[in-house]
């Protein structure tokens, strides 16, 4: 286990847990940002990253979002919001599967987290929103998109707009979180899950996740050339090439 006092991060050679460890909100401090935005890229840039299964400390909280203490004034405020913009993006490039495990209040700059996240598992204490236009805060304005784009602009809309919470019930409802556990198996949960998930071509993982966050904001000729890029993870790779062969073998006495 790699210790410091705001990450807390445990490897193995497929899965990474990474702990936010600042009680007893785990609210997003600078030092944090920074770790977790250190930790990714560091990850995706490996040869064959691992998932990633990012949680917090305690029952209470996955997190409470921004730390509002570190909100003193446009010097600080600008390269703070700059290295939360840096990290949704690592979040949503990461190549790899990141799933989220959540117990308790995720709102805020967390949400955006699970925003961002290919699956969220969380317990029934679950609560989400966006609260920041009750405490004279704006999130960032590529959360307030992808909160779009993954709950559509109603669902988006009364959550920003409001400032309200809503429990994991609704969360569930409007797409926020993938499935409700039981506190207790939240984690076990959250490690299944990427454990499956990595256990998948991860050429083919990389490539449908890349279309998936990327391809909203491409025009049709960047929308071509990925995909002609994209033919190499599957024509050219072994892995994949078994794969198309079982399935010819299994539906070869069907026709």
């Amino acid at each position: 286990m790699d210790n410091d006092d705001t990450l807390l991060v445990e490897r193995d050679p497929d899965i990474v847990t990474m702990t936010m460890n600042r009680p007893p909100a785990n609210a997003l401090n600078n030092g944090l940002v920074r770790r977790l935005l250190d930790a990714i890229r560091g990850l995706s840039a490996q040869a064959s990253p691992p998932g990633i299964v990012l949680t917090g400390a305690g029952k209470r909280f996955f997190s409470a979002g921004g730390d509002i203490k570190e909100v003193a004034g446009l010097e600080i405020s600008r390269p703070r919001m700059r290295e939360f913009h840096a990290l949704l993006c690592e979040m949503e490039r990461y190549p790899g599967p990141l799933v989220c495990a959540v117990r308790g209040y995720a709102v805020g700059g967390a949400l955006e987290f699970l925003l961002h996240a290919d699956y969220v598992v969380a317990d029934r204490a679950c609560t989400v929103g966006f609260p920041e236009i009750n405490h004279g805060l704006l999130p960032a304005a590529k959360g307030m998109r992808q909160a779009v784009r993954k709950l559509g602009l109603r669902e988006a809309q009364a959550l920003l707009y409001w400032g309200e919470l809503c429990d994991a019930r609704k969360a569930l409802e409007i797409g926020a979180i993938s499935e409700i556990a039981a506190s207790a198996d939240v984690m076990s949960r959250a490690v299944e899950v990427c454990t499956h998930l990595r256990g998948k071509d991860q050429k083919l993982f990389a490539a449908i996740k890349r279309s998936l966050n990327l391809t909203g904001q491409m025009d049709d000729a960047s929308l071509e050339g990925m995909t002609i890029e994209d033919l190499s993870a599957y024509l050219t790779e072994s892995s994949a090439a078994d794969a198309r062969a079982r399935f010819l073998s299994k539906n070869s006495g069907k026709t």
